[in-house]
């Protein structure tokens, strides 16, 4: 897709403009989105991350959040792997590279597959099915499928499937390389 006059999906239907600029829009959006949780991660900004829990200051990146899952068939198993070293580097290489590629609009469908992965993974550990934790107080879940992990998964597929980084990113312009284009998944 180009934004001009002659905007069209890869098969030939035309779209409206607007829609090729939300999309881009969307996927800038989403892939800062990656790499904000990166960059908090790795600096401790105060957010989700202190300053002393940073990973560059030898904290670690999933032990936060897999010590804490309270719910579900994973809890077990979220505890065991919480801070282990080869989670952590996994787990910051897939918010750099998804958060780069998404913002970059290049590589979309790797980074599509990758980062709806890694959401399933996380959501599977929070588990929203379940209505109360392991000690019997209420989850706060607020819907027992559907949660953002799901929507931006779902982002990140759409994404793909419309070539968004073609408007406003360099997908055009990957697409062309020699690679890309004898190994279309690349796109």
């Amino acid at each position: 897709m180009a934004v001009g006059n002659d905007v069209r999906w890869a098969r030939g239907a035309p779209v409206d403009t607007s829609a090729v600029k939300w999309l881009a829009v969307l996927r800038v959006v989403i892939g800062l989105v990656f790499l904000w949780a990166f960059f908090d991660k790795l600096f401790g900004l105060g957010y989700a991350t202190r300053p002393q829990a940073a990973w560059l200051n030898g904290g670690s990146p999933t032990k936060g959040f897999l010590s804490h899952v309270k719910a579900g068939p994973f809890e077990s198993l979220s505890h065991t792997i919480a801070g282990a070293w080869w989670a952590d580097w996994l787990f910051m290489i897939g918010l750099a590279g998804i958060g780069i590629a998404v913002t970059l609009g290049v590589g979309l469908w790797v980074s599509a597959v990758s980062g709806t992965v890694m959401l399933l993974l996380m959501w599977a550990a929070e588990w929203p099915p379940a209505q109360l934790t392991s000690a019997g107080t209420p989850t706060g879940s607020t819907n027992p499928l559907l949660d953002y992990h799901v929507v931006y998964a779902l982002v990140l597929i759409v994404l793909a499937a419309t070539h968004a980084g073609d408007a406003w990113g360099l997908g055009r312009w990957w697409g062309e390389l020699g690679a890309v284009r004898r190994n279309r998944w690349l796109r």
